[in-house]
């Protein structure tokens, strides 16, 4: 028997545009598609039926909606979304918050949803939009996740809702007619006791105005900070239907991965104790935000392309890449940084080389600027301009970082590999031999 709720709707022409959602809440509701999918190409796929015409037509019922959705090679599925009702009590605080506002009942009417009152509502454990995990996806072609039938659904329901925001309201299990009759029996019921008395509001008697202006310019207490979520976010894919000439779409979407990425480990360094009495650091530059991207891209494509816009060949990429890897820009810039240290900042150089090995025969090193090489060796250190020390070893005739950083020579000295340096004691000898004599 069927809900007398239930909506029916037509299929829908191919949509004009790249995007299947021109309304907030429309963007939304796909949101919580691609948030709730484990496979991203399932999305995507669902998102080329749908511009194909392969979703039929649409009930929007309380709880759920079906519709059928073909294959390419004409298989047809019935495909089902289930979205959880809200309870009484949950209608309740809803109903509460819409009425309290006479222009958010005005927006509705006008087929809006104020983000106010979508803000106020998800506050209050009432939010009509879906959420992550709110999609309860079921297909008969056997998928127990988001397949490409619901995800096709999931769009074209995307497209309804920019018309008609009701059917959010109608999936929580509530027709429009009958929220509106009780908004407005709300309405009247508020009305009621005041036009009875004759009487209006109270007045309100009000605070001096010194005290309002002291108020305003009282800092108020900053929140909580957030609870660091566990991992970041899943961007929006593409629509590679309609792609323009020249964009590479999978270089876009690694980007917009990278940079969720870094503000995952941006917002995580803002969370830990003391962040806020440390002094902020020098923004990345082109060419170390390369090499960081570089880092993170699996593909030996996206790999290429970075190295050349860096001005880099795949070697130079590599090394760098390497440091990067031991501590970021201050490891690039161990590698690449060819400075001289001013008399105070050599002086403290000595002082920690000389403190180094204080019962025993220092290494034998030769310095050029802020680099030390024991004579004829594949071990160098360098000093960084923070005061810390980095090891090289050569490799291939070039110089490449062995380790992450140290706060005085030994320490830097010991992750070199035991073949890794040689000093003047002979190619063959280990440093401990050296340091025997």
């Amino acid at each position: 028997m069927n809900d007398p709720y239930e909506r029916t709707f037509r299929p829908l022409p191919a949509p004009s545009g790249r995007g299947f959602a021109t309304t907030w809440w429309g963007h939304a509701w796909l949101r919580a598609l691609e948030d709730s999918a484990l496979d991203g190409e399932q999305v995507r796929q669902g998102r080329r039926y749908a511009r194909a015409g392969a979703v039929g037509a649409v009930s929007v019922r309380p709880g759920g909606l079906t519709a059928v959705v073909r294959d390419r090679d004409g298989t047809a599925h019935r495909t089902d979304i289930l979205v959880q009702r809200f309870t009484e009590a949950e209608w309740d605080r809803l109903l509460g918050l819409a009425a309290a506002e006479s222009g958010w009942i005005a927006a509705l009417l006008d087929r809006e949803v104020p983000p106010e009152l979508a803000a106020e509502a998800a506050a209050a454990g009432v939010d009509p939009l879906p959420g992550l995990g709110d999609l309860d996806p079921r297909c008969d072609c056997g998928e127990w996740d988001h397949c490409a039938h619901t995800a096709a659904l999931c769009h074209q329901v995307a497209r309804l809702l920019d018309g008609d925001p009701f059917l959010l309201l109608l999936l929580r299990g509530r027709a429009e007619r009958d929220l509106l009759e009780e908004l407005a029996d709300r309405g009247a019921a508020g009305s009621a006791p005041e036009a009875e008395s004759g009487t209006g509001p109270a007045a309100d008697p009000g605070i001096p105005a010194a005290e309002a202006f002291d108020a305003g310019r009282r800092p108020h207490p900053l929140p909580a900070p957030p609870d660091l979520p566990p991992g970041p976010g899943q961007p929006p894919t593409l629509d590679t239907e309609t792609e323009p000439a020249g964009l590479d779409v999978d270089a876009v979407e690694f980007l917009a991965q990278a940079a969720a990425s870094e503000a995952y480990r941006l917002l995580a360094e803002a969370l830990t104790p003391g962040h806020a009495s440390r002094p902020p650091g020098p923004p990345p530059t082109a060419a170390e935000d390369a090499v960081r991207l570089t880092a993170e891209a699996a593909d030996f494509r996206l790999r290429y392309r970075l190295a050349v816009a860096a001005g880099r060949d795949g070697a130079a990429m590599d090394r760098a890449v390497r440091a990067w890897g031991f501590g970021g820009a201050p490891a690039l810039a161990a590698l690449e940084d060819d400075w001289s240290p001013d008399r105070a900042a050599l002086a403290r150089a000595r002082s920690a080389l000389a403190a180094a090995w204080p019962d025993e025969e220092a290494p034998a090193l030769r310095r050029v600027r802020a680099r030390w090489t024991a004579p004829g060796a594949r071990g160098q250190l360098r000093l960084g301009r923070d005061g810390r020390w980095w090891p090289l070893r050569r490799e291939a005739g070039r110089w490449v970082l062995a380790g992450p950083s140290s706060p005085d020579p030994a320490s830097a000295l010991t992750a070199l590999p035991e073949d890794g340096a040689e000093g003047a004691g002979g190619a063959g000898e280990t440093r401990e031999e050296r340091r025997r004599g």
